[in-house]
């Protein structure tokens, strides 16, 4: 219990370590700059509590729980023999875990409204909410088939850096053919999936595989899936909007 609660303290007081720049930030630009007291002084102290919080205790849950079951995850698939499941357990996660993301809910309701007030789509929330779901069923499928493409880099040894530069000569040759309005929101979804939610499991599934498979190196072969997960939903995004 003793044991408990003082890696949880280290893990505030590494939040509290984080958070100060951007509270030294805030209280220069407020004092210094504009040289006006802090409107609701109290709320904010309060959120910044809350933030410092929630904050300490996701990334010790991480710790604690969600490096080591993707990580325990790949080490048995990796030991059972089956590429097919491990395939199969890739794109799950891979479309799981972005389904969930928090940003990337709020990238497509954005989307979809600023979609329906420029004439793209029809003023209604059926309308609204069907775009914001086709948009993130593609990044998370592409995301999903990314960590695919990432695992089999990992089992067979490919370069990742012709992998990626491929991509990216991709990408910039749909740049010229996608609509102009999809762009931003293609290059953006990039960002918002690489987020709370799936770097913590997919970073453990590489390394954890990298470290399963014999003659594979965990610094070099296990990281690299995050870069396929960030790349892959500018392709599908860009070629989504060419479709609708």
């Amino acid at each position: 219990m003793y044991q408990g609660f003082l890696a949880i303290f280290r893990s505030m007081l590494g939040s509290l370590r984080d958070l100060a720049p951007i509270i030294i930030v805030i209280g220069f630009f407020q004092f210094a700059v504009l040289q006006q007291p802090i409107p609701n002084l109290a709320d904010m102290i309060i959120g910044v509590v809350f933030v410092l919080l929630g904050l300490t205790f996701f990334i010790y849950g991480l710790e604690m729980g969600l490096f080591p079951i993707g990580e325990s995850m790949a080490h048995a698939l990796a030991k059972k023999g089956s590429v097919f499941w491990l395939i199969a357990f890739a794109f799950a996660l891979g479309f799981g875990t972005t389904i969930a993301e928090p940003a990337l809910i709020a990238v497509a309701a954005e989307a979809a409204t600023v979609a329906a007030e420029g004439g793209m789509i029809e003023m209604t929330e059926v309308a609204k909410s069907s775009y914001a779901s086709g948009l993130r069923f593609t990044v998370a499928f592409s995301v999903g088939l990314a960590i695919v493409l990432g695992v089999m880099r990992i089992i067979a040894g490919w370069s990742i850096q012709w992998m990626i530069i491929g991509g990216y000569v991709l990408v910039v040759i749909m740049t010229g053919f996608a609509p102009k309005e999809i762009i931003g929101i293609a290059y953006d979804s990039g960002g918002v999936t690489t987020s709370t939610i799936t770097v913590p499991l997919v970073t453990a599934l590489g390394v954890g595989l990298a470290s399963s498979i014999k003659g594979r190196n965990p610094m070099t072969d296990g990281f690299g899936l995050i870069a396929f997960a960030s790349l892959s939903p500018m392709i599908f995004v860009m070629a989504y909007g060419m479709i609708i």
